[in-house]
């Protein structure tokens, strides 16, 4: 179908604005039919409140965290939805401000108090937020919202309820972990997180939580670090927001994008910073790529290198013939893409929407191929002899092995993010789909379908029309890879109901059904379905 490019209405800017609690279930009106073995959630997290009183925050990572639900049951669809209930969220709406730093928004002392209680607020340390606005995973039997510091949320998915804060650093070596773990067939929840590590330098653990216990205890409580990968820079941990595994080898991918630690702890303790003022980009140290053994854990030491470019999302990676081949949503070069997610760039007017996006960096999707064993082809020769592939490996003198990738989309301006896959059949193992929501100049606009081996892709698009990142479920009996459907939530502001579970089918992105509520709902990021 032809693709839109165009949203001169400015639609997309409702999106970005406050939403209220729903203290019961909405029914919502069905188009189509509901595929009969959809009889759970979907349940997605975002931020709903994006003022307090009358401050604003400043940053799309900003809003204080809501949990979305839609639940099937037999052929019906309901939508509810509530703020979870965070140290951030119940304290700003105690105090009527913003009181716990978020992503790019300053949490200043309260202006209530005289000016030495003020002065000496500053010198409390660091008070990490928690407003778990990224995603939700189970853990166990439980349910977690997560953002990407140390603090998850546990939560009632069948009420919304909040439940119960957890600190990570309780159980193990980490300072956070990412909003994107990867999860076993039998509940093994694995992550990454930058730590403290040998000869007090940073590191980056991958940690381990076993699945549900036989005794009923908490899988968290038996949490730990399985293998440790270096840091380039002792001070300066990479930004990470997901990595790689497959059946054997984790993935990480250490990009320019740096934390400046020295600058995290000083200059926020003293005189009030937010956590944008302390990344710091670095072209010339390009990006590294590791690898490790998963069992028993073991870091690989060779010095996978490449050009410098920003990473959010893995789309899957595998291993082939003695290479791990790793796709990837990249973005070209070493600036920072969260630079260019202010809100206020995200809520101008399409014209300088498009300005905006015109000097960031581009979207490319990119296969790059990790050969095991280097040292079997003489330096200068391209180590990769997968027939599939022009990605390259090439061995230098210093025994650094220069990696080149194959693109496998790109379009200016036109991003392949919030990458999915039939995750429960593919995942870490050789594959042919993925999905996508497409970004257009950073906004939301389509959802699409990638044949990683033959390039094809589909599309799905309606004018006005803003959809989320596409979750994949598997039909009960489907043999092929794409036999399933994709849930995605579509905000249309101008239309009667403007918001609207959308089922499509996975093979061509056709559409099966939608069920729509009076009601608009604010951004997702990210998601499960629930069984």
């Amino acid at each position: 179908m032809r693709v839109c490019v165009y949203h001169p209405a400015g639609g997309y800017k409702k999106i970005f604005e406050t939403a209220d609690e729903i203290g019961e279930p909405l029914p919502a009106t069905i188009t189509g039919r509901i595929p009969s073995f959809l009889r759970g959630s979907l349940l997605r997290l975002g931020p709903g409140l994006f003022e307090v009183g009358s401050e604003p925050f400043l940053h799309l990572f900003d809003g204080q965290a809501m949990i979305h639900k839609f639940d099937f049951n037999n052929g019906q669809v309901t939508y509810l939805r509530k703020f979870v209930k965070t140290d951030a969220y119940v304290r700003a709406m105690v105090e009527k401000r913003v009181v716990i730093t978020e992503f790019g928004t300053i949490a200043y002392p309260d202006p209530c108090k005289n000016i030495f209680s003020r002065f000496f607020s500053y010198f409390k340390g660091v008070e990490i937020t928690d407003n778990c606005l990224v995603n939700v995973y189970p853990i166990g039997e439980d349910f977690y919202a997560v953002t990407e510091t140390n603090y998850m949320t546990k939560v009632n998915v069948d009420t919304l309820e909040t439940l119960k804060k957890v600190d990570m650093c309780d159980y193990v070596n980490i300072n956070g972990v990412t909003a994107h773990p990867h999860i076993e067939p039998d509940g093994t929840v694995y992550n990454i997180g930058n730590c403290m590590g040998k000869g007090a330098s940073l590191a980056y653990n991958i940690v381990r939580i076993p699945p549900t216990q036989k005794d009923k205890s908490d899988p968290i409580e038996k949490s730990r670090v399985v293998v440790q990968f270096p840091s380039a820079e002792r001070f300066k941990p990479s930004y990470v927001h997901s990595f790689g595994m497959t059946e054997n080898h984790f993935v990480f991918v250490e990009t320019p994008v740096k934390i400046n630690l020295l600058k995290f702890l000083g200059a926020w303790s003293v005189r009030g910073t937010n956590y944008m003022d302390c990344f710091e980009s670095d072209e010339e140290k390009g990006t590294w790529l590791h690898l490790a053994k998963k069992d028993p854990g073991e870091y690989i030491d060779l010095k996978f290198r490449t050009s410098s470019m920003g990473l959010f999302h893995h789309i899957n990676c595998y291993e082939d013939q003695g290479f791990v081949v790793v796709d990837l949503c990249a973005w070209k070069g070493y600036e920072f893409v969260y630079n260019y997610l202010w809100l206020a760039n995200l809520r101008a007017d399409w014209e300088e929407v498009k300005k905006n996006a015109l000097i960031a960096p581009q979207p490319e999707v990119r296969r790059y191929v990790l050969p095991l064993d280097p040292y079997k082809e003489e330096q200068g020769k391209n180590l990769v002899s997968l027939p599939y592939t022009t990605a390259t490996a090439v061995m230098g003198a210093d025994d650094t092995i220069w990696l080149e990738p194959e693109v496998l989309f790109s379009g200016p301006r036109q991003a392949f993010e919030f990458p999915q896959i039939n995750y429960k059949k593919n995942n870490g193992k050789n594959y042919t789909y993925a999905y996508a929501l497409g970004l257009n100049n950073f906004i939301p606009d389509r959802i699409c379908k990638l044949n990683v081996k033959t390039k094809e892709t589909w599309v799905w698009q309606e004018p006005e029309s803003y959809p989320s990142e596409p979750i994949f479920v598997q039909t009960p009996d489907g043999v092929d890879e794409d036999d399933g459907v994709l849930l995605t939530v579509v905000v249309a502001p101008s239309a009667v109901r403007p918001t609207y579970m959308l089922i499509l089918n996975a093979k061509d992105l056709s559409e099966i059904a939608r069920a729509e509520v009076d009601i608009i709902t604010p951004v997702t990021f990210h998601g499960m379905y629930k069984p």
